[in-house]
């Protein structure tokens, strides 16, 4: 039997919240208004001097809220010079074991937000690893958000480029037909106490920077931009992503079981989409 689970469609529900203070709405924004702002610039856009865009991003998504350089609190490994710029691996790792929320954001790509965590109340979270696309070379920020409100930073830089717009590995048809399976897998755990386990959503997560070879048109955009995971009823994590996470999103995470007998998953995306699934701990396969 085919570890991977099958899709349930439906129609998205409205989110009810988001972990930090940039919304869907606002990143589709900045999608479009990049995305003609490069149209129409062209070569002369390219010839203006470089301007950090890390201000800015401080306002649009943190609403300008301190934030404070700590390596004491959440760290960032990512590499120096990726191999492939559309699958590019980002480890975040709490250090401090009482952050709410972690959010990384990749400084240059065209929807920066790459994805913006929230831990469950007792989960124990410590580590998640994903896999994002990098459309040029850029600082890579992950923030921190402790239980008191306070933000902490560290930051990473990545040579990459052209992720964004790279072509789907698997084409739209083959992705169509296994949108949304789930695969759920687990790994031994150096500790006893805590639990490690991945989990892999099949999604063509198309930028709208990608063009048909064929017809020469964009591909619109179609993406995960909603995640949680639970043991039980109690949440893991839940993530609100967007264009910057790969093809295929997947999480692979560290947690503190509760004695729940299942992980359930549940995902959406920008079209309305709605996919489910469910495991029993200990028997992934």
């Amino acid at each position: 039997m085919s570890p991977w689970t099958a899709s349930l469609p439906a129609r998205k529900t409205p989110h009810e919240s988001a972990p930090e203070g940039s919304r869907s709405g606002l990143l589709r924004l900045r999608l479009a208004t990049v995305a003609a702002l490069c149209l129409s610039a062209g070569v002369a856009m390219a010839q203006e001097p470089k301007i950090d865009p890390w201000p800015g991003l401080v306002t649009d998504i943190f609403h300008g809220r301190a934030i404070t350089p700590h390596e004491g609190v959440v760290a960032l490994d990512a590499p120096k010079r990726a191999e492939d710029a559309a699958i590019v691996p980002m480890t975040i790792s709490l250090v401090e074991p009482a952050l709410r929320a972690a959010t990384l954001v990749i400084d240059e790509n065209p929807m920066p937000m790459a994805a913006a965590f929230s831990f469950g109340e007792g989960a124990g979270v410590q580590k998640i690893e994903t896999r994002v696309r990098v459309n040029s070379y850029t600082n890579v920020h992950v923030v921190g958000r402790t239980a008191d409100g306070a933000l902490h930073s560290v930051v990473k830089f990545v040579k990459a480029s052209g992720g964004c717009s790279a072509p789907a590995i698997k084409d739209q048809d083959e992705a169509a037909s296994n949108l949304g399976k789930m695969k759920y897998r687990e790994f031994a755990s150096e500790n006893p106490a805590l639990h490690e386990a991945q989990i892999m959503i099949r999604h063509p997560n198309n930028s709208g920077l990608q063009m048909d070879p064929i017809t020469r048109a964009y591909i619109p955009a179609h993406y995960v931009d909603k995640v949680e995971v639970r043991q039980g009823d109690a949440l893991i994590f839940s993530m609100e992503g967007g264009i910057s996470l790969s093809e295929d999103p997947s999480f692979r995470f560290v947690y503190k079981p509760n004695g729940a007998k299942t992980i359930r998953v549940e995902a959406h995306d920008n079209e309305g989409g709605v996919f489910k699934g469910e495991w029993p701990i200990g028997g992934a396969s």
